[in-house]
């Protein structure tokens, strides 16, 4: 399951990488039509540049929910931190996973976060119920 997170998690941040090229022509054109007391407005650009800034974030927000349906939680996608959901000794905690990561290597619990991450040693995998890590 790792290597399909790691390609929808690379496309989502290719997605906010897009959206937020476009944004920044949008918010520079919008700025230069104030500079000139918006008599001049180049409207096909305009048109464009919201287009293509409308497409890169529905190309964003489809590749999270993607990821959220294969059952991961994106929690931080600048540094492309997810996590999966798993039971140890019956309460949920979560596998943790940063891209660059060769596997998933750490877990914490649910009120822990980033900072709580903990190596995956054998007494977790002794008491771990769900889908094994990577």
């Amino acid at each position: 399951m790792l290597p399909r997170v790691q390609t929808l998690l690379e496309q989502a941040l290719e997605g906010k990488s897009r959206y937020e090229a476009a944004d920044a022509a949008f918010q520079k054109l919008g700025q230069k039509v104030m500079l000139m007391g918006g008599l001049i407005v180049d409207r096909a650009r305009a048109l464009e540049l919201k287009s293509e800034r409308g497409a890169a974030a529905a190309a964003l927000k489809s590749s999270i929910e993607t990821i959220h349906e294969v059952g991961c939680v994106v929690k931080d996608l600048d540094i492309g931190l997810v996590d999966f959901p798993t039971l140890f000794r019956g309460e949920e905690v979560y596998l943790c996973w940063k891209m660059g990561e060769s596997s998933i290597q750490f877990w914490h619990s649910v009120d822990e976060g980033f900072a709580g991450r903990k190596p995956i040693d054998q007494d977790f995998l002794d008491n771990h119920r769900g889908e094994s890590p990577d």
